[in-house]
């Protein structure tokens, strides 16, 4: 598929970036439903409905602290086939939220291609076939938010032209504005509303714990390792298994996931 670089614009417009931002934080709770509607109405301004997932793995709707659905009573996806949040394959088949797997930075896609700041190769590889079906838009400007512990959000800004295949403008306009309005969004959203602590707060693995995940990570035994970092079969497993105390895990496999999501074993593909 069609990789486009774009560059976008500087924020413009009615107010100043500082007062954008500060209208869509959430410090706690009761701050998310003013910041959601604030956040509506900067999509609106500028011809645009916003649709906003703070966790594509999640089946959770994104709430304020009555309870209240974002997506349908504040960004208003009430249309018959709109409520996109209640079909759970949407994570795992529509475009929009894929590529938020592969890419961090703002975009824009059609059926046409992805449209993004650098090329991307991972999304020249996607399937876009059927992309108004799977996409339930024509076309759609892309807010990914990759957040600690591997959360990944995915945020969507869809011209109120429904027939608009075309958001290039748009982005160019507005994509850096979005970008933030939504970082800043979704970041307190989280804060506000995470209420289980999976990882022990500061936790540090020493340079031998990290070294040994990070080769268990890619498939190897223990006697591999020890066999790699010439240590013996014994030290190896002490190390695996002191990291996972100071991770709280359970077994090898957890250990090397929360290690993983605090970032001590770095990216791969």
């Amino acid at each position: 598929m069609a990789n486009n670089v774009v560059e976008l614009r500087t924020p413009q417009g009615r107010e100043s970036l500082e007062q954008y931002l500060e209208s869509v934080t959430i410090r706690c709770p009761d701050d998310i439903h003013d910041a959601a509607v604030n956040l509506a109405r900067i999509a609106q301004e500028r011809g645009m409905q916003v649709a906003v997932c703070d966790d594509i793995s999640s089946k959770e709707p994104m709430v304020d602290a009555e309870g209240t659905i974002l997506n349908a009573d504040t960004f208003r996806w009430l249309d018959d086939g709109a409520r996109w949040w209640e079909d759970h394959r949407l994570a795992l088949h529509s475009p929009l939220p894929r590529a938020c797997r592969y890419e961090s930075e703002p975009f824009w896609v059609n059926r046409h291609g992805f449209h993004t700041r650098w090329r991307n190769h991972y999304l020249d590889e996607m399937d876009l076939s059927d992309f108004e079906r799977r996409a339930l838009c024509k076309a759609a400007i892309v807010i990914p938010t990759h957040l600690p512990f591997g959360q990944i959000s995915a945020s969507s800004f869809i011209s109120m032209d429904r027939n608009k295949e075309d958001l290039s403008r748009e982005f160019a306009e507005y994509g850096t504005l979005f970008a933030m309005v939504i970082r800043c969004f979704v970041a307190g959203y989280v804060q506000a509303m995470r209420t289980k602590r999976r990882i022990p707060s500061d936790c540090v693995l020493s340079k031998r714990e990290v070294e040994c995940l990070r080769w268990a990570a890619i498939g190897k035994t223990d006697k591999e390792i020890s066999m790699i970092l010439n240590r013996s079969h014994a030290t190896i497993r002490y190390h695996i298994h002191r990291a996972g105390e100071k991770l709280d895990s359970v077994n090898r496999a957890q250990t090397i996931f929360k290690a993983g999501q605090l970032g001590y074993l770095g990216a791969s593909d």
